[in-house]
Parts: C-alpha cells; structure tokens; sequence
C-alpha cells in the first residue's frame, strides 16, 4: 500500500463536474471509501465556505464526506462527528490578519473597485459590505483584471487574490490552499511526504507544490498551466476529467487498491 496518509483534493471540477452525467463516478465513491477504511485521511481544500461545502455535498448527491474541510481557500475544519468546528486557532487568526488586511488596503481596494465599475461589467462581491472579490462575464476579462489588479499591488506586498477561472477572491498572502494544508498536516501530525494533493485551477497552484504535497494530479480538464506545474514536478496527469481522472489517479499512486 502507498505511504499516503492525507488527501488534499479541490471539489468542483477535480472530484465533481458541473457540466456532464453522471457527476462523478461510482469508482471514486468506492475508492476514497477504501482508502479512509485503511486509514487514510479526506481532505476537500475548497474555495467554497463552508456552507457552501454542505450545500455541495446536498446538490451533487457526493456520499463521502470529509474528515477536514479546508474553505475559501485559507480556512481550516474538522468534521466532529455532527458539525464542522474550527481546528486550531488558525481560522481566528486568519480573520484578525483579513481584517487588518483590508483596512490597510483600503484605498487600493477603492481603486479597484473604481476601475471595474467604469471599466468592466464585472460583478463585484461584497461580504458584509466590504469589497471582497469579483465574479467577470468571461475568463478574458478576468485575465484584464488580474493584470490591472498586478500593476496595483505592488505597494501593498500582503495582498493577493486567488482566482478559480471568472471567481476571484482578495486575500492575504500568507493564506491560500497550499499555507492552510501545512496547518492541517502540523496539527495530524503528518509530513507533506505522506500526502497527496489534486486541482484543476489557478487557485489549486499552491498546493500544487511538492513543499506541501509529495504525490500531485489533476485531471485533464485541469487548466494548462496547472498540468504543466503537476508534470514538471513528477506529477500524474490523467486522461479523463474530474472524478474518473481522479480515479486514474488513485490507482496510480495506490497500486495495491482492489
């Protein structure tokens, strides 16, 4: 059996798609039951809150359901048994840096949200009425706003956004997937080399990284620069999309699997 003790896996197009029957496959239900059978540890690394994680799991009809949700690409759950709680002291801190975060970047905020009211017909989103993302028409547009957002930041060297195609979010540079898996392996207790992670878009990249993740995939929907970062680094691209690459996946790194 492989050393793989965690699963780090992205949800919407790397375990389920949206855009074809059946949304995932039974295969996959099977394999990750086996797996967890055996010990081994579900992780969902998610832009999605966690509310959003149940409504996913409702929606798609998923019957596996995580030992540890990791949200909105920063934050850090673990499963009781009847609800999702914090894990650690993370999430607390994570919000205490957001907000001092978006106070300090105020006027760069404004800016942004100036330049794509008069320029773009993007959406822009607010969380309680603080300017916290955009949602674009199409993925060029959003292409034209990550470009314009870069010319921006340089003055503010803690703010980032993470994007998943035409969803973009603003956030500190120290959280994303790959910072809150190492707080989920620090408090398990197990080392990026027993750990397997899988995406399939930009905001994936940075658990997409052998300092957080040993054995890497994506499935061929992934987007190509996401495939090129899993192959250069001895990654496993698969052949088929979402979850049935996913199973290709498994069995490739779990070759013993029945």
């Amino acid at each position: 059996m492989s050393q793989i003790q965690l699963l780090s896996m992205d949800f919407d197009g790397t375990l389920v798609r949206h855009w074809a029957s059946p949304t995932y496959p039974d295969e996959l239900v099977r394999l990750l039951n086996q797996l967890r059978r055996n010990g081994v540890f579900l992780a969902f690394n998610t832009g999605r809150t966690i509310r959003l994680v149940e409504e996913a799991l409702q929606v798609t009809g998923f019957p596996v359901r995580p030992d540890f949700a990791l949200t909105s690409e920063r934050e850090v759950f673990r499963w009781n048994g009847s609800l999702w709680e914090d894990y650690g002291e993370w999430n607390s801190r994570c919000r205490e840096e957001h907000d001092s975060l978006f106070a300090n970047c105020a006027a760069l905020l404004v800016q942004i949200e100036r330049h794509l009211e008069s320029t773009t017909a993007a959406r822009l989103h607010y969380d309680e009425n603080r300017f916290s993302g955009v949602v674009s028409t199409t993925n060029a547009e959003m292409d034209e706003i990550c470009r314009f957002i870069e010319t921006k930041r340089f003055e503010f060297p803690d703010f980032a956004y993470q994007r998943n195609s035409i969803y973009l979010r603003f956030c500190h540079l120290a959280y994303n997937k790959g910072t809150a898996l190492a707080e989920l392996q620090r408090l398990i207790g197990i080392p990026s080399e027993a750990t397997f992670a899988a995406g399939d878009n930009f905001n994936d990249l940075p658990m997409l990284n052998v300092t957080f993740a040993r054995f890497l995939a994506c499935p061929s929907n992934a987007l190509e620069e996401v495939k090129a970062t899993v192959r250069n680094q001895g990654g496993f691209v698969a052949s088929q999309d979402s979850g049935f690459g996913i199973c290709e996946a498994l069995r490739y790194f779990f070759p013993n699997l029945p």
